[in-house]
Order: C-alpha cells, then sequence, then structure tokens
C-alpha cells in the first residue's frame, strides 16, 4: 500500500531530522545565554513582543503554556533590565495593558542574531562543498513544514 510506505518513509525521516534539530536548537540557545546574559525562555519573550507588540500577560502566559504569575515573573525580570515595557490601551481597550520591546530589547535581539548566525556560519564552513550544497537546498523545505497547518 503506498500510503503505509510513505508514512513509513515519513517516520523514518522524522526520526533522523528530530534530534539533529534539536541538538542545534540547544547549541544556538547555549551560544548567546552568557553573552547577552537571557535565559532561551527571555530571547523567545523579546522575539515574540518584536513580533506582536501590544501582545498582553495572559495572553502571552497561555501561548507559552505557563501560569500568568509565571509570565508575570519573567516579564518583571525584562522590564527591570530595561528590555520591554508595558504600554496602555492596547488593542483598543484602554484597561488592558500590553507589552512592547524597547530600543535595547531590539539592540539585544540583533546581537543575539548575529553571535547565533555567527556561530552556525562557522560551523557550515567546516563542511565540504557538497554539505553544504545539500543544506542549502533543505531550506526551502525545512521552511515548509514549519508553516504547514497543524494535523
Amino acid at each position: 500500500m503506498p500510503s503505509e510506505r510513505l508514512e513509513d518513509e515519513a517516520a523514518a525521516i522524522a526520526d533522523l531530522l528530530r534530534p539533529a534539530i534539536l541538538r542545534l536548537n540547544r547549541d544556538l540557545r547555549r551560544e548567546t545565554r552568557g553573552a547577552v546574559g537571557l535565559s532561551p525562555f527571555q530571547t523567545l519573550l523579546l522575539g515574540t513582543l518584536q513580533r506582536e507588540p501590544g501582545i498582553g500577560v495572559n495572553e502571552l502566559a497561555a501561548r507559552e503554556r505557563i501560569t500568568p504569575p509565571s509570565m508575570s515573573a519573567h516579564i518583571k525580570q525584562l522590564e527591570t533590565a530595561g528590555l520591554l515595557r508595558r504600554i496602555e490601551g492596547a488593542h483598543d481597550d484602554r484597561r488592558r495593558v500590553g507589552l512592547a520591546i524597547t530600543g535595547e530589547g531590539e539592540r539585544v535581539l540583533d546581537e543575539v542574531k548575529r553571535l547565533r548566525t555567527a556561530w552556525l556560519a562557522a560551523r557550515i564552513a567546516q563542511l565540504t562543498d557538497q554539505e553544504r550544497k545539500r543544506i542549502q537546498l533543505a531550506i526551502e523545505p525545512l521552511i515548509r513544514l514549519s508553516e504547514l497547518p497543524p494535523s
């Protein structure tokens, strides 16, 4: 049955791809922790605020599947560090307080991106021409994977 064979092939690819992606992600997160002084989770939060200014603490907590008090603690740390600020009247509700990244937060995220790109580029440069070309060919399908609707 072609359907079963496709499912088996997809499962085999997924079994090989998953740990490779997890290791790369872990190593990329580690690379910047000491350099910028943020945890990977705090960096993730700043990235979310950069993409979605005005999001509220409760919505952010629900999205990240943590309690609002835990999220508030993370937000307080980022606010104290001057990396985010609270904005009143977000999303057309004057009672609602949203969050936005500051200029310093933008600078820190730019530094994270620079450090992670440099780390990855240094490793890619150690690969053979053929390996680099294979990675380049895999980028588009990997992006498509991340954009597929949940099943």
